[in-house]
């Protein structure tokens, strides 16, 4: 979904890693526009003791939360009762929480049932339960894959790999779950074929997502579903041609 007008973006900083705070903001952007961006955490602990510039830097405000009873995190709490506070407004269209912590869940369950819209950041270790509550979940270990060198140009005379077809690359080792990826764009192509067999790259993508939170196919090591999908030719045949205006429709049928 990329039309949010009113997104929430709230952070546990127990639980998230500072060094992609920038990076989780330039992500979750692309869905619409943030408009509330607030970090939870008990700013006197020396594991925190970074966060304040770059809290600054980025324009989220600092939500203190002291530890009443030792051994116990008090943050969770204070995002959780803020994050209904803010629901109970009813301008926001989705809420996003940033945590790997299942104590989550709960949240996001009860933030789905009200209708908003609901996404997850955390790192893979964050638990199935936490990640299949929300309408999609990022990874963060995936936002590092955004830093990528611009591609060596090859010396004249030789081909640049853009050029080389996809069914002509060496093929790579398909990741161990990549076999559900493959079972999901056949369950689409039965559901959403048209008179030819093929299928709108686009309308997969949504289902998968639905079925699928935290589906990214910059896990498995590509820059979009289409490209993903070239990249087995024994799979999928692709097709593309024009749709309204300048839109160019990817489609995809299974062999």
């Amino acid at each position: 979904m990329d039309n949010l007008q009113k997104i929430v973006l709230l952070i546990d900083a127990d639980n998230t890693q500072l060094s992609k705070l920038e990076l989780v903001i330039r992500e979750i952007s692309t869905r619409g526009r943030i408009v509330v961006k607030r970090a939870y955490g008990n700013w006197k602990k020396e594991v925190l003791k970074n966060w304040e510039a770059e809290l600054k830097r980025l324009a989220i405000k600092a939500e203190q939360q002291f530890d009443y009873v030792s051994g116990k995190n008090a943050t969770d709490m204070a995002l959780v009762i803020d994050t209904i506070n803010l629901l109970h407004r009813n301008i926001y269209d989705a809420f996003v929480i940033v945590a790997s912590d299942s104590d989550y869940t709960p949240l996001a369950i009860s933030l789905h049932e009200s209708g908003v819209y609901v996404m997850g950041v955390g790192e893979k270790k964050t638990p199935e339960a936490f990640r299949n509550s929300c309408d999609e979940f990022i990874f963060l270990e995936n936002l590092e894959n955004d830093r990528r060198p611009a591609p060596r140009k090859e010396p004249s005379g030789q081909a640049e790999e853009k050029d080389v077809p996809a069914a002509e690359k060496t093929s790579q080792p398909e990741p161990d779950n990549m076999q559900e990826i493959h079972d999901l764009l056949r369950i689409a192509s039965d559901k959403y074929q048209d008179d030819d067999g093929y299928v709108n790259v686009s309308s997969a993508g949504q289902f998968i997502k639905r079925a699928k939170p935290d589906f990214d196919v910059r896990t498995y090591g590509y820059t979009n579903l289409p490209k993903l999908l070239e990249a087995f030719p024994k799979k999928y045949s692709m097709k593309r041609y024009p749709g309204k205006g300048t839109v160019t429709i990817v489609a995809y049928k299974c062999l």
